[in-house]
């Protein structure tokens, strides 16, 4: 079970950090992500973190602005989210899988509910 936190309304140029609590004994395991569902859209890649927290990966529109990490021994990864955007306003989800991490929503094996950001102009 992951669950996430830390969402909210903000103004452009603010700042977020969520965070992702997982359950079970394998934590570090997993390849986790971040995705995110704008309004209307279909999910989107946000950022991956290996399984020791050693590489991060991001697309474009928020590499420099937004930083992944992980603490396996809390079971938890987190994402700042800086210089925020009002086309950064989705509802982000985390997500983990077994070993290798990946860019593509329906592959991750568990998906949280996720946690409302907007951001207004």
């Amino acid at each position: 079970q992951l669950v996430e936190s830390g969402g909210g309304l903000v103004q452009t140029g603010d700042s977020l950090r969520l965070s992702c609590v997982a359950s079970g004994r394998t934590f570090s395991s997993y390849a986790m992500a971040w995705f995110r569902q704008p309004p209307g859209k279909e999910h989107e890649f946000v950022a991956a973190i290996t399984l020791s927290g050693s590489n991060t990966f991001y697309p474009e529109s928020v590499k420099g602005r937004f930083t992944m990490s992980r603490d396996n021994a809390k079971n938890t990864v987190y994402l700042q989210m800086n210089s925020l955007k009002p086309e950064d306003t989705a509802v982000y989800h985390c997500a983990a899988t077994p070993g290798q991490h990946d860019s593509v929503w329906r592959l991750y094996k568990y998906r949280g509910q996720g946690t409302q950001v907007t951001v207004s102009s």
